[in-house]
């Protein structure tokens, strides 16, 4: 590792990113942009997407290996943050988990990203939390038997969503006890949240599964805003991570301008 800066692996987050083409054409545009891995949100509209669609979305990978994906979310756009804690939807928190095993077995992908979901008008928190246990516990359990991991990430801009800190997260780890559930550190959520970064490295190492980036204010590329990216990857990798770094800012103007950041003898690994 050079004595400034990082050697961490990128991912690109095709959900964000590549956004000028249709989903079913972003992995090859990333390839085409040097890229070799990438990951995404829950790349359907439904919890159970037609079986034609799920071939489609796999095979579109064709020349990238896919590193990460979502369990489904629910409506994002409506606001909806997961479905892991929402009583009353289990059966699509259930049917997604059978789907993105499925594609897991076919890919390759080792990383789930089981959002959280927001608290709910009407119901008890800690109803939720134990609803939210049972959910993590069975995708945990699921994920084991093929030598994967789930990842719970602290979201920023959803005054509803509970895990706001890196603590917040790693409580609920702890409260879990499952080994390949793990904490996703994303630097600028946490940032906008007013987190302290620096204690991912002193405090927090052990227990993060995956990491991603995008600058703040604004979560646009590296160098768009103040935050010591490039700093804080560093610190992660000499305090032990070794792990991927997820691309997940939205870019301006456009995708292929914002990687000017990112030379493309970074963008691949064998």
């Amino acid at each position: 590792m050079p004595e400034e800066g990082h050697s961490l692996p990128y991912v690109a987050n095709l959900s964000i990113l590549f956004k000028e083409v249709p989903l079913p054409e972003r992995a090859a545009a990333a390839r085409d942009a040097g890229f070799t891995d990438v990951e995404y949100w829950w790349p359907f509209d439904s919890a159970v997407p037609a079986r034609e669609d799920v071939d489609a979305f796999v095979e579109s990978l064709d020349g990238v290996r896919l590193r990460g994906l979502n369990f489904y979310a629910g409506d994002l756009a409506a606001g909806e943050r997961g479905l892991v804690s929402w009583i009353g939807r289990e059966t699509e928190f259930a049917d997604s988990l059978v789907v993105a095993l499925g594609i897991a077995e076919r890919t390759g992908c080792r990383s789930f990203n089981a959002l959280y979901g927001n608290r709910l008008d009407g119901e008890d928190p800690a109803k939720q939390d134990d609803l939210a246990r049972v959910h993590l516990d069975k995708a945990a359990d699921a994920a084991a038997r093929i030598g994967a991991q789930l990842v719970l990430e602290p979201l920023s801009g959803a005054d509803r969503y509970p895990l706001k800190t890196a603590a917040d997260a790693v409580a609920v780890l702890d409260d879990l006890g499952r080994g390949n559930v793990r904490l996703l550190a994303d630097l600028y959520h946490l940032a906008v949240n007013g987190d302290d970064l620096d204690a991912l490295a002193t405090r927090h190492i052990s227990r993060i599964g995956h990491v991603q980036i995008a600058d703040a204010p604004g979560r646009h590329q590296p160098g768009t805003g103040s935050l010591d990216l490039d700093g804080h990857l560093a610190k992660l990798q000499n305090a032990g991570y070794a792990g991927f770094v997820g691309i997940e800012y939205v870019p301006e103007p456009d995708t292929v301008a914002s990687l000017d950041w990112l030379p493309i003898t970074r963008r691949g690994r064998a």
